[in-house]
């Protein structure tokens, strides 16, 4: 639906591709190949907890190779005017002084303040229906945008084009899964 091209265009996975259900650990094998065409990714408090488990010896249904993508994964990236980061951070936080946890696990500390901050920050982490917006929608705060729709909480999955502001997002919910399929303008509030 976004249409998206590898090694033109520029994809951000912001982390939680899997969850403690084995199930979803496959997830990896597909984050992994779409950072092999190009896609950048990057840690969330899911990978850190497997990158955890794997070194207990606790993730036996882990490719080697799906760890090995995991250690190498960054807890953020810098895009022009955006960071692109799982949860957030910590504001009055130089970014390289930010802890992991902060920026794989962060939420109301993040998103409920108004501090001056020198990017905005595409975060993931906190369903933004928590934060205020409608279910299945965007949330925006002071040089801050929520993308996490609640996809795992049955409302949408939403990829975020940055460069022409368009949401391109699908249904979740057991019935009807990945249809009804939406692509929405949208504006950073100043």
């Amino acid at each position: 639906m976004a249409d998206y091209a590898p090694g033109t265009d520029r994809l951000y996975l912001l982390g939680d591709f899997i969850d403690t259900n084995r199930g979803s650990w496959p997830a990896l094998r597909f984050a992994r190949e779409l950072a092999l065409q190009g896609a950048r990714a990057v840690l969330g408090n899911m990978e850190r907890w497997m990158l955890g488990a794997a070194e207990r010896r606790e993730a036996p249904a882990v490719a080697p190779e799906d760890i090995s993508f995991l250690r190498e994964t960054p807890l953020y990236w810098r895009e022009d005017e955006f960071l692109l980061v799982h949860a957030g951070i910590r504001p009055g936080v130089p970014l390289e002084r930010q802890e992991a946890s902060d920026l794989t696990g962060i939420r109301n500390d993040f998103w409920e303040k108004d501090g001056e901050l020198p990017y905005t920050v595409v975060f993931g982490h906190t369903p933004t229906f928590k934060m205020g917006a409608r279910a299945g929608e965007l949330w925006f705060g002071k040089k801050r945008i929520g993308i996490d729709t609640g996809a795992k909480h049955g409302c949408r999955l939403t990829l975020v084009d940055l460069s022409n502001r368009i949401s391109f997002s699908c249904a979740t919910e057991s019935f009807g899964r990945y249809s009804d399929l939406r692509e929405r303008g949208w504006t950073l509030p100043q």
